[in-house]
């Protein structure tokens, strides 16, 4: 609950431009094609800002509620239209200029994702080689040939230099259930193909550890009980513990390495502990309270902290030049959309579950964890999401984008509207299924949140 609360300004942020991208495709094209927008606003329900602008005199509105936004347009079917400018009416524009007005929605939201992920190239992202460690034998792996201190150079042909990449391509080759070509360099020198078979791989993305799946774990130094990071507003910090504090016990048990003092933390969730650390070559005991987190079914304890960093040979700049990204981008945009219809897909016939519906919860969460880890996180996640929300907006259903582009489609085929009745009915079978879906998507997020 405290880390929800804690993203709740980097939520507002990222959900603050998506929208704006959003509404501003459709306010831009209605303009190009000489409709005339009486509104721009920015989330829904009370105006907390209004300014008019522009010769329509336009009123942009940013409301009380960010969870949204619209354009309104001049339109018969609202309000009065003045005989001079009927032309400009939303209702009496053809097919093609409406349609094209409801497109563009979704389609700034795919512009904004390769801006977005150009961005992040150039910048660049830090981050760990992908060096394999521990191999559980006759895993996946194991069959593979993969090894111990081989790194990974690439999973069906898509470059990983980093772990995130890795993880995100063997997901989606997960999902897939497919065979899955990988390129590593041994240890012993020379680069070798794999060949991952996921055909009969049992995968849920929702509880599973893919690596475990796989049967493998990242290479990580021997870790001691030397406190490398302190996570903000954990109890951690809050009991005072500090970057540099070796911890020496931890309830009078004496630890010597990471995952000993780990193990003493994870018996007591919810709990004060007393833990004993050296600070500048004296000893100090502290009294920590834990907090709690599910790990295998289990509650167990932690407070927040994090080992050592790895050495400067395993850290790598996940980076492109600001011409090698413009590719990357558009390349990066393509594989994310397609992937995200694919697992649309999925879901609907089953092969994936609904638990993997996520709410304003969950993308609060992960949009502090990306703001907290810099610039270029931040912007894949908000590239990540405004693919979401443009591929969500052309499902074919009423209130959605997508179901007046599909009333469109019908109008061309039968040379004439969609009766008003159809409207209507559609309508409320699309106002039914959005509560459906967002209340899905909530219970799914408060189970994850007091999980």
């Amino acid at each position: 609950m405290q880390e929800f609360l804690y993203s709740i300004p980097s939520f507002l942020v990222a959900i603050t431009i998506l929208v704006a991208i959003h509404e501003f495709g459709h306010y831009w094209v209605a303009k190009s094609l000489g409709v005339k927008v009486l509104r721009f606003s920015i989330g829904v329900g009370k105006p907390i800002y209004t300014r008019i602008f522009g010769k329509d005199k336009t009123e942009f509105v940013v409301a009380a509620l960010p969870l949204g936004g619209y354009i309104k347009m001049l339109d018969e079917r609202e309000s009065d239209v003045e005989p001079e400018e009927i032309n400009r009416a939303f209702n009496r524009q053809p097919v093609s200029t409406r349609f094209a007005v409801v497109f563009a929605g979704p389609l700034f939201n795919i512009i904004f994702a390769v801006f977005a992920y150009w961005a992040m190239f150039v910048n660049g992202t830090p981050g760990i080689k992908p060096v394999i460690g521990e191999i559980t034998p006759d895993s996946i792996a194991y069959v593979s040939g993969l090894e111990t201190g081989d790194k990974i150079v690439s999973i069906n042909d898509v470059d990983a230099p980093v772990w995130d990449v890795v993880i995100t391509e063997f997901a989606s080759a997960l999902i897939d259930k497919s065979v899955t070509n990988v390129v590593v360099l041994k240890h012993s020198g020379g680069y070798t193909d794999l060949s991952f078979n996921l055909t009969q791989a049992q995968f849920d993305l929702e509880k599973d550890d893919i690596l475990k799946v796989l049967g493998f774990a990242p290479w990580r130094p021997v870790l001691y009980s030397e406190i490398g990071r302190v996570l903000k507003n954990n109890p951690a910090e809050q009991a005072g513990l500090k970057v540099g504090d070796i911890i020496l016990s931890i309830n009078e048990i004496s630890v010597s390495s990471w995952e000993e003092m780990a193990t003493e933390i994870s018996k007591y969730p919810e709990q004060n502990i007393s833990v004993l650390i050296k600070r500048n070559n004296e000893e100090q005991k502290l009294l920590v309270h834990t907090t709690s987190a599910t790990k295998e079914g289990k509650k167990v304890g932690r407070i927040g902290i994090g080992p050592i960093s790895f050495p400067d040979e395993m850290r790598t700049i996940y980076q492109y030049s600001v011409f090698e990204s413009i590719s990357k981008a558009f390349e990066t945009t393509w594989t994310s959309t397609t992937r995200t219809i694919n697992f649309l897909y999925k879901m609907v016939v089953g092969e994936v579950s609904l638990k993997n519906i996520s709410g304003p919860i969950t993308i609060a969460k992960y949009a502090g964890l990306a703001a907290d880890a810099g610039l270029s996180k931040f912007l894949g996640l908000l590239a990540i999401i405004s693919i979401s929300l443009g591929v969500l907006n052309l499902l074919p259903v009423p209130m959605l984008d997508g179901g007046h582009l599909m009333y469109y489609i019908v109008e061309i085929i039968k040379g004439s509207p969609v009766s008003s009745e159809t409207e209507m009915r559609g309508q409320q079978v699309g106002i039914i299924f959005l509560i459906m879906l967002m209340s899905l998507a909530f219970y799914n997020d408060l189970l994850r949140l007091f999980n």
